[in-house]
């Protein structure tokens, strides 16, 4: 934390506006990231203290920043001393919160202002605007639009100051010739309309969390001790839930057990009609549980060892029997059927050809995993797909090459499945994206990882509704990516992609 006596602890911040309004002082609040100070931003700080006598400025700290990859491009402690540095501003404050609604609550000014660009409630994309207003209206203050010049922060840091490698600038300014950033918010609410149908393995990933201790002295065996656990929604669930976050008309077909906990868990995550799972006496739900060390601040999460419960057979004939109903009467009223085959019971033979002879549009993620390595093969399994995705590995299985022409077998399973659009994800290399006679080349946009877990997954939900909305391949596959950068930010299936800091993303990161 910078040591300046502008610089005010979140904690503090209330006592002292109290202060100041007891010697009669009007307050004045601005709020956001100001991670690059421009002209604009000054001029924006001295039409709002004119409307004071105290400027109070609270910056989203560096964690919470949602601008995409690479932001913020000053820490916390480089953007408060640019600010404590004008002379109009009173205090600056970092706070520890993804919006400003915490900073309006605790300032609890007498005028908050925000730059005339929000007067036009079309350019807030994460709908926080109106968390704002709400809350400043709850504190008794009114709201105020200043800065009669307006620049932008990040132009000026794409243009010249980005840190991004240079295959992650050149894909970005690329996209920005082809795309404003009206239009792909345009794209990416096209989505509302959508109708998808997830069919797939359900998949509780369990993170238990434990101190390593070192090796036992007898059996030299790796000891730890128990810290705490979460239980998290994977698999098929954690792309019902990535999708319900773009369009309402999503549903999930689904199997789980009848564990006392599960229908209480299940609840969490489903709006009325959305919820097909069936519940089987004679199915284990699926649970993947892993002991993992604390998470430390800008490094990947750290994996000890994994136990899964999963059913050695396939399911019994009356629970097939249901899963294939289920899907009879809701897949023709499915604009995207959506295949989630982690290959743990659901996807029998039968349902495999159900989903392929009828789904109008049906895309494809058939994974390999420790459970089925060497089974579940995509072309084995699958004989269409109007739109599939892979990793390395799986597309490894499905040509039977150790070191294959990545764009040639990738080609070759398009051709096979009769796909319009066909992904090979290979993690922190790239991502290989095809479509018709298009091809498309996109580098990984996050490389900070926390945890890598489910941004496959992210991708796929993505990139599938891109697909059957015929995105061209570019920004299907720049879309794709911007999902598995957030994903990759997050523990586990913690939390689903958010549509509004998904899109703000997207959208900074082709701001030129």
């Amino acid at each position: 934390m910078l040591n300046h006596p502008k610089v005010i602890d979140f904690q503090k911040i209330s006592s002292i506006i109290d202060e100041e309004k007891s010697k009669g002082h009007k307050i004045v609040h601005c709020h956001g990231t100001f991670d690059l100070i421009h002209p604009g931003h000054v001029i924006h700080f001295e039409e709002a203290k004119a409307l004071g006598e105290k400027l109070v400025v609270t910056i989203t700290g560096e964690k919470y920043v949602n601008k995409g990859p690479g932001r913020p491009f000053f820490n916390d402690s480089l953007r408060a001393k640019s600010l404590t540095a004008l002379e109009c501003i009173d205090y600056v404050v970092i706070t520890p919160y993804p919006a400003a609604v915490e900073a309006i609550k605790a300032v609890s000014a007498n005028i908050y202002c925000k730059g005339k660009e929000y007067e036009n409630t079309s350019n807030d994309v994460t709908g926080n605007m109106l968390d704002d207003v709400k809350a400043v209206e709850e504190v008794g203050g009114i709201l105020r639009y200043v800065g009669s010049i307006v620049f932008s922060s990040t132009k000026l840091l794409n243009g010249n100051f980005s840190n991004h490698s240079p295959e992650v600038k050149k894909c970005c300014e690329q996209i920005s010739k082809q795309y404003t950033p009206a239009k792909i918010r345009e794209i990416v609410d096209s989505f509302s309309d959508l109708r998808v149908l997830v069919i797939g393995d359900t998949i509780f990933d369990e993170y238990e969390t434990a101190t390593v201790q070192g090796l036992t002295s007898k059996n030299r065996i790796l000891s730890g001790r128990y810290l705490y656990e979460d239980r998290q929604a994977g698999g098929a669930l954690a792309v019902f839930r990535h999708i319900q976050s773009f369009t309402p008309h999503v549903k999930l077909i689904s199997l789980v057990g009848r564990e006392p906990w599960v229908d209480d868990t299940l609840s969490l995550y489903f709006e009325e009609d959305q919820d097909l799972v069936i519940r089987s006496k004679d199915f284990t739900t699926i649970r993947k549980r892993r002991v993992v060390e604390p998470w430390k601040e800008g490094s990947e999460l750290n994996k000890l060892f994994s136990v899964n419960y999963i059913d050695d057979g396939n399911p019994s004939q009356q629970t097939e029997d249901k899963v294939l109903n289920t899907i009879q009467e809701n897949i023709n009223d499915s604009d995207l059927v959506l295949v989630m085959d982690f290959g743990h019971g659901v996807m029998t033979e039968k349902v495999r050809n159900l989903v392929q002879d009828k789904a109008l549009f049906l895309a494809v993620n058939c994974q390999t995993n420790s459970n089925n390595f060497g089974y579940n093969i995509i072309n084995r399994q699958y004989k269409r797909a109007d739109s599939f995705s892979l990793d390395e590995s799986e597309i490894k299985l499905a040509c039977g090459q150790k070191k294959p022409d990545f764009h040639i077998e990738l080609e070759k399973l398009k051709t096979g499945f009769a796909s319009k659009y066909a992904w090979l994800t290979r993690g922190a290399i790239e991502t290989i994206g095809l479509h018709l006679n298009e091809k498309n080349n996109c580098p990984p946009l996050e490389n900070d990882v926390v945890d890598p877990v489910g941004a496959g997954d992210a991708f796929c939900a993505i990139s599938s509704m891109a697909a059957v909305k015929e995105i061209p391949i570019d920004l299907s596959t720049y879309l794709g990516q911007m999902a598995g950068a957030q994903a990759v930010k997050i523990i586990g299936n913690t939390d689903a992609i958010n549509k509004g800091s998904f899109l703000k993303a997207a959208q900074t990161m082709i701001n030129f």
